[in-house]
């Protein structure tokens, strides 16, 4: 007599089967959440082991694409974000990411290899897009393409113009806000500066005052860059990656640095960290602006720190060596 019988059998490899599959989404959720805690060696450690297990393991990929990214590593964050939307290619954050990677590329790359890939840039979001109306930063990020790439690699304010009634349902300050970015391509500073006040009308996020502020910086506005910058300090409850940029722009501007190392320290010390701005590069910026203003002490350990978390990111190595 047999011990189990074959319906037994399947019921028990269908249970195994999902309680592996519950233990790869667990396993995920610790690597994003040491990706957002700025730890990125450990978060490559634990998705490389998950991807020995599971080699086709999409959401693994685009996690360990987004490490790379973090670090500025674009040939590997194209070719692990490449093999995610592979592995599942219904996915628009997948492409999103895509798209993110290769923009990170094109950056880094001579004038013809940036136009080649910047084309990719353009196929990527817009497949986001395809795959899913609904992906606010999808839309948010390829209309930022359209306004900034000529039109050889797909650009086009018009595009970009056309994209506005399908965010503005969805994301009001979004759509604002590349009103505004389309208005400043048209060289038309009265009316980008009033859509970003628009956007910021709609919700007062501390990403709309920092937007504000950028612009102020750009136009050569000092004081109301800081003020602006000051509001989204003020509206910044979570702590969150709006600290850091609200500290960098103070930081081109060379104003206010104790309270930028203020900012910077408290991100540091947020539960709301994420690879927007990753802890190690906070790490070094802080060092930086301690190393200028004379802590050299205060400087190393905080470049000290960066390399801890992620010891193969070049321009903290290199601040390491020099400190």
């Amino acid at each position: 007599m047999a011990l189990f019988s074959p319906s037994f059998r399947l019921v028990f490899l269908w249970v195994a089967l999902l309680l592996c599959g519950a233990r790869s989404f667990a396993d995920d959720l610790q690597a994003e959440s040491l990706l957002k805690q700025g730890r990125v060696d450990e978060a490559a450690a634990m998705l490389n082991q998950i991807l020995s297990a599971q080699p086709h393991d999409a959401r693994a990929h685009q996690l360990l694409c987004r490490v790379y990214y973090s670090q500025d590593m674009a040939d590997s964050a194209v070719r692990q974000c490449e093999q995610a939307t592979s592995d599942d290619p219904s996915n628009s954050d997948h492409q999103m990411w895509l798209g993110r990677a290769y923009g990170l590329k094109a950056s880094q790359a001579n004038m013809l290899t940036a136009f080649a890939v910047a084309k990719k840039v353009h196929v990527a979001f817009e497949q986001a897009v395809q795959l899913n109306p609904a992906n606010v930063q999808a839309m948010s990020d390829l209309g930022q393409f359209y306004v900034s790439a000529p039109g050889i690699v797909g650009g086009g304010v018009d595009k970009a113009q056309a994209l506005v009634p399908k965010i503005m349902p969805r994301s009001p300050q979004k759509a604002h806000r590349l009103l505004a970015m389309i208005a400043k391509k048209k060289n038309d500073l009265s009316t980008a500066e009033a859509e970003y006040k628009f956007a910021i009308a709609i919700g007062k996020t501390p990403e709309a005052w920092v937007d504000l502020g950028l612009f102020y910086r750009e136009q050569s506005q000092p004081e109301k860059a800081v003020a602006a910058l000051e509001s989204s300090v003020q509206a910044n409850s979570a702590r969150d990656a709006a600290l850091v940029d609200a500290a960098s722009i103070l930081t081109d501007l060379h104003r206010r640095p104790e309270f930028t190392e203020k900012l910077l320290r408290e991100y540091l010390a947020s539960p709301s960290k994420t690879d927007a701005a990753p802890a190690f590069k906070v790490h070094l910026q802080l060092g930086d602006l301690l190393k200028q203003h004379g802590d050299t002490a205060g400087a190393r350990r905080e470049y000290a720190a960066a390399v801890a978390l992620a010891s193969n990111f070049g321009p903290a190595r290199k601040a390491v060596q020099g400190a």
